[in-house]
């Protein structure tokens, strides 16, 4: 907290710092806690009628009433260190955006319109990477006519926690009554940890998600647009263990572009999970990256996906970001 020269803590914020990362102490209203201050870093989002909108890594919202205030201050836009390769947000956004990509695209000033017949969010969304080039009203307006007459639900996929991220946008959103449905993570690791798990022995690598592979995706009625998806990439390999009865005891996918590596459908038979599997399938995937030149790693897991955090985190992953699908008010 700021503290001025005679000791006391300072307020040293105002509305002109909407849009920095702060730090504020609020004191608490009686019965709230026993903690007499509560402290909130993040982004702050608008100071209006007395009430400041901070956004945490996490995306979360905290309102705050400016007469609670008794310490703030401008910090640092992101924490001084990452666990993980260093890389900036906006290349990770663009090689995740590369990784998954939509079988039709348009852009809107500096966002990018991404269409898929309704084949998963992440490709079915704008990905709004700088300015529209209009006033937000207006490019929503387009957004909400592009994907009309296409006959999907107009999704916008915002982040937070990062440099660069858009904290801002997801609070304008908000207040316009668009609905964030889902929150997830994007983490990052070294790749050669990961291939060095295990040797990836029983793992069979492939170019194309065979009618083999699709049995154990989790995703069933996978068709012609959602195969131009999966396959979909700079370079993509595919890797399953075999299973009883035709079916893969455990798949995953993985996309090589440059130095990046990205994991995805990674899935366990539920019979067979907690054996290493996952893993077998992940240092396959990894051991091939590595021949193709990549050292990093990326990877996106939901929030509420304990298991797979744990098992990411015991590789080495660690979050880089969050990221957010909002989906457009009822007309």
């Amino acid at each position: 907290m700021e503290i001025s020269a005679g000791g006391r803590l300072e307020v040293r914020i105002s509305a002109a710092d909407v849009g920095k990362r702060v730090s504020v102490r609020r004191l608490n209203e009686p019965g709230e806690g026993v903690e007499k201050f509560t402290d909130t870093v993040g982004v702050l989002t608008s100071w209006d009628n007395g009430v400041l909108l901070i956004t945490r890594k996490s995306g979360e919202t905290v309102h705050l009433a400016e007469s609670s205030l008794v310490a703030g201050k401008v910090v640092p836009a992101a924490p001084a260190r990452r666990r993980g390769p260093a890389a900036s947000y906006r290349e990770l956004a663009t090689v995740c955006a590369r990784g998954w990509p939509p079988v039709e695209s348009e852009p809107l000033g500096e966002w990018r319109l991404r269409a898929a017949s309704g084949f998963t969010r992440r490709a079915n969304s704008v990905l709004p990477l700088g300015d529209p080039g209009r006033p937000l009203d207006e490019a929503l307006t387009a957004v909400r006519r592009w994907y009309g007459d296409r006959g999907l639900p107009a999704y916008v996929q915002a982040a937070t926690g990062a440099e660069g991220t858009e904290e801002l946008l997801c609070a304008e959103l908000e207040r316009r009554g668009w609905t964030r449905e889902v929150t997830a993570e994007l983490w990052t690791g070294a790749l050669a940890p990961v291939a060095d798990r295990a040797a990836g022995a029983g793992a069979v690598l492939s170019r194309a998600a065979d009618e083999t592979w699709l049995t154990r995706y989790q995703r069933k009625g996978v068709g012609e647009v959602a195969l131009k998806v999966l396959d979909g990439g700079p370079s993509v390999w595919f890797a399953t263990v075999p299973g009883e009865g035709g079916v893969p005891a455990a798949i995953g996918r993985c996309v090589v572009d440059g130095r990046w590596a990205g994991f995805a459908a990674v899935e366990v038979d539920p019979a067979l999970r907690r054996r290493g599997l996952a893993t077998v399938v992940m240092a396959a995937l990894a051991g091939r990256a590595l021949a193709e030149g990549a050292s990093a790693a990326w990877l996106q897991v939901e929030t509420e996906n304990a298991g797979a955090r744990a098992l990411y985190a015991g590789m080495g992953f660690g979050a880089h970001h969050a990221y957010h699908h909002y989906r457009e008010p009822p007309r």
